[in-house]
């Protein structure tokens, strides 16, 4: 018989942590599942490591991937998967005992939703700005949250989340660029209108060091990620239809480099809007620099390039307080 879930695992040289990932699956309360391990060229013992589990447990099936590289890998592991759903997991990294059992009992009972995923925790360790974007993702449970925050970083840990197999091979499966594969699925089927959300439990332990791909790959550089936020922004509905009108709050120099690339496509904001009193008054190239209240008695559409945490939360209850709603007048972009 086929498994009621796959377990996507790609792995490169994870020898040390590889031990600990395969025994939080072999710990979870569901166990009709398999493990698809693809092994992408490790030289440090991975297949070992691999091997030895698999012979004490036949769920673990051990894979090769074919060419080089994670979104090869996870490609391949997709197309080997028996299941129609695929849970995402990474070798460093460990679940909570319930996590497949709550996943598959919840996209079971809802069909309509394409991508699960929970709440997560750091460890051995967080800095203070992880803590920032780690609070902001935990928050984001309701596919109206994440809808309305996409433009803000990737909404998901992607080994946190269940995915329909069908919605991932309808769509090409993973992306090769230089852009972060997670992030650009997760703008992907939101262009696609997929239903994306969380549950509210912590049902992985997210490792942090220095190894990470989102620290070492220049797929995952600011640059890559304004670039493709610029693609997907461009195209969206709620910003097209209004993009005659709009302005960008943020009129700062990084401000002004990270919504460039929008700005190339063809659009040309109303106003920047600033708090900064030097820069009020000003003109960017012919556009006005306004201060917040410019935007009273106005339903001009407002995309927040602030990048900080705190800030987009004093700009939000701002807007939220003119009347302004979230998704529908204004978008957070990060």
């Amino acid at each position: 018989m086929k498994p009621r879930v796959s377990v996507l695992l790609p792995v490169r040289d994870a020898a040390a942590t590889l031990p600990g990932c395969l025994d939080s699956i072999a710990g979870q309360s569901f166990d009709d599942y398999e493990v698809l391990v693809v092994d992408d060229h490790s030289t440090d013992g991975s297949v070992d490591v691999v091997r030895d589990h698999a012979a004490a447990d036949s769920r673990i099936r051990p894979l090769v991937n074919p060419s080089r590289g994670i979104v090869a890998a996870l490609n391949a592991g997709l197309a080997a998967a028996r299941s129609e759903l695929i849970a995402r997991m990474d070798a460093d990294d460990l679940m909570a005992a319930g996590r497949l059992a709550l996943q598959h009992g919840a996209m079971t009972a809802d069909t309509r939703i394409a991508v699960l995923g929970s709440r997560v925790e750091k460890f051995p360790a967080i800095t203070d700005g992880y803590r920032e974007y780690l609070d902001w993702q935990n928050g984001l449970l309701s596919a109206g949250d994440i809808d309305d925050e996409i433009y803000v970083e990737a909404p998901f840990a992607h080994p946190s989340v269940m995915i329909r197999r069908r919605v991932l091979v309808d769509q090409g499966g993973y992306r090769h660029g230089d852009f972060p594969e997670d992030y650009e699925l997760w703008l992907r089927l939101h262009r696609q209108q997929q239903v994306m959300q969380k549950l509210p439990e912590v049902l992985l332990r997210w490792r942090e060091g220095p190894d990470r791909l989102s620290r070492t790959s220049s797929r995952y550089r600011r640059e890559a990620f304004d670039e493709l936020r610029s693609v997907y922004l461009a195209n969206d509905p709620r910003f097209l239809q209004r993009s005659q009108d709009f302005a960008i709050w943020g009129a700062g120099r990084r401000t002004r480099k990270r919504c460039a690339r929008l700005l190339a496509r063809g659009f040309r904001p109303r106003a920047w809007i600033d708090i900064d009193p030097r820069k009020i008054g000003n003109r960017l190239d012919g556009v006005p620099v306004v201060s917040p209240e410019w935007l009273d008695g106005r339903r001009t559409f407002v995309l927040a390039y602030v990048a900080s945490h705190g800030a987009r939360t004093d700009i939000d209850g701002y807007l939220r307080a003119l009347g302004y709603l979230r998704g529908r007048d204004y978008l957070m972009v990060g």
